[in-house]
């Protein structure tokens, strides 16, 4: 794997998709990583070419021991499709809700019925609260098409399963 967060050359006037990495602030990295590992059916990233952890190459940054986590902070897509995802140890505590949260899609396709959609997202709700998360509310009304559970990871942040 190459740095972390990648630099793309876009030549002027060709249009091209960037990578980059989600950054998610947090208390308990360790903890973050594996729960949203779990969650998004994702892996533990492994450090760069050439260093043995994510901290020893942090160190080769020259960043503070203090950056050091001594667990898992960074995961991604066995696939290779989603982004990575980087869990940054802050001292600010979570106090209002995210500007921007995660959808995981569990329901199926749309042409499903209703019901069997409904038991799919309560059950990977279930599944999560397994894991730490907790329901914060059920997003459902008559003659809607659409179901979702919202919820919380380990630290309070909002994301919704649909």
């Amino acid at each position: 794997m190459p740095n972390p967060v990648h630099r793309v050359a876009r030549p002027k006037g060709i249009s091209m998709p960037v990578c980059y990495q989600l950054v998610i602030d947090c208390a308990d990295a360790d903890r973050q990583a594996r729960f949203w590992a779990a969650a998004l059916g994702y892996e533990f990233a492994p450090p760069p070419t050439g260093f043995a952890t994510w901290d020893d190459y942090y160190r080769d940054l020259g960043l503070p021991e203090a950056a050091s986590t001594s667990g898992v902070d960074r995961i991604s897509d066995p696939q290779g499709g989603g982004p990575a995802i980087w869990f940054q140890v802050v001292q600010d505590v979570k106090a209002v809700k995210n500007r921007l949260h995660i959808d995981i899609h569990a329901s199926g396709d749309r042409t499903d019925p209703m019901q069997t959609r409904k038991k799919r997202v309560d059950i990977e709700a279930d599944r999560l609260v397994g894991l730490g998360a907790t329901i914060s509310c059920v997003m459902y009304q008559e003659g809607i098409d659409h179901y979702a559970v919202g919820m919380k990871d380990p630290e309070g942040n909002e994301f919704d399963i649909n």
